[in-house]
């Protein structure tokens, strides 16, 4: 149970259903995730959107690698909607079970591409030590620019607003869900480095 209300549409005032309105006819498509509590305060919900929806949907980078970080991010903070959503996003972008797998139990992934793996560190060197070492740094940099290290970077950030905004006030999964996600035991959720497959080695 929501430590706060959660405004049925019919329950919202005009300024909360303005922005309720232009999220469900976006690309999201429904509200069921951060934005359930931060419409209590409608200005800053409208803008919390239109970032959101610029950083999951517009970024240079693809989309298998955008929800993948989402993904670090989400096990990291150990929050449950958001890994409930993107896991599924993640999979249907082309990520592999096996690495989705891994990071829910917090188990090192191998993944089938390097981009992938560059994209895993950064985002979980980023959490775990406050910043990307400057090899991962300048990987990702020479992969997709100076604009996708600048998203990619955001992406985090944003993700680890919307966890800490789930978490914070309990925003609950759909009636039904189970939790996804165990608390891992490590004290901070640390997930391991990505193991490097033979192709990458070589």
């Amino acid at each position: 149970m929501a430590r706060i209300p959660l405004p049925t549409p019919d329950e919202m005032s005009a300024d909360q259903r303005r922005v309720y309105d232009a999220a469900v006819s976006g690309p999201r498509g429904q509200l069921i995730g951060p934005l359930r509590a931060v419409i209590h305060s409608p200005e800053l919900a409208a803008r919390w959107s239109s970032l959101g929806e610029y950083l999951r949907y517009q970024t240079c980078l693809p989309p298998l690698l955008k929800e993948l970080a989402i993904l670090v991010t989400g096990r990291r903070w150990t929050s449950q909607i958001e890994w409930w959503v993107h896991a599924r996003a993640a999979g249907e972008a082309g990520l592999a079970a096996a690495a989705i797998e891994a990071i829910r139990v917090g188990k090192a992934p191998q993944f089938e591409t390097r981009d992938e793996t560059v994209v895993y560190e950064f985002a979980r060197q980023l959490q775990q030590q406050g910043e990307p070492d400057v090899t991962t740094y300048r990987e990702v940099e020479q992969r997709w620019g100076v604009r996708g290290v600048v998203e990619l970077t955001a992406l985090v950030g944003y993700y680890t607003m919307v966890s800490m905004t789930l978490n914070s006030h309990e925003i609950p999964l759909p009636d039904g869900v189970e939790p996804p996600l165990k608390q891992l035991g490590n004290g901070l959720t640390l997930l391991p480095p990505a193991l490097v497959s033979r192709s990458e080695k070589s």
